[in-house]
Formats: structure tokens, sequence, C-alpha cells
């Protein structure tokens, strides 16, 4: 049976994640508090901000910013949205 964990993003149980997707305590809070589907969404949602702010991953502000951002997405707090970004229309 696969591992479950009660998503603080979603506030209900749902799967978790195989494994820790990061190092360190923060990671292992992910782990612990994260269901695939909020962390996947996240993934996604990391790369729009990557591309359309051009954010350079070797800069540490970069890092800080996605950071601090990762943690309010989880958390439901107000993030930032990629600029333009248009989700695509599933119902076609």
């Amino acid at each position: 049976m696969a591992r479950t964990v009660f998503c603080k993003k979603y506030q209900q149980t749902l799967p978790g994640l195989e494994q820790p997707p990061i190092p360190g305590p923060a990671g292992e809070d992910i782990f612990a508090n994260v269901s695939q589907q909020a962390w996947q969404e996240w993934t996604d949602h990391q790369t729009r901000l990557i591309n359309e702010k051009h954010l350079n991953m070797m800069d540490v502000q970069a890092r800080k910013y996605l950071t601090e951002q990762r943690r309010k997405f989880l958390s439901n707090e107000e993030f930032d949205q990629a600029e333009g970004y248009v989700p695509e229309n599933k119902e076609k």
C-alpha cells in the first residue's frame, strides 16, 4: 500500500512522496507533510517561475526566492505567479 500523509496544502490525507525531495530538514518536512500531488504542482509552478522570470539557479538570491515561494505555495499563502502564464484548457 502506498504511503500517505496529511497534506498541509490540501488539508487531507493523500499519497505521499517515496523519499525526501531535497536534502536536510526542509526535505524531511516536505516528506512528512506534503502529498505527491502538491509536490508535483509545486515543481511545475517552480519551472514556470524559473522560465518566466529568467532565474539563474547559480544565483543565491534566486535560490532564496524559490525557497520562500515554495514555503508560501505549500502553506497556502499568497505566492508569486508567472506573468503571462495561461493554464491549459483541459476540457478540449
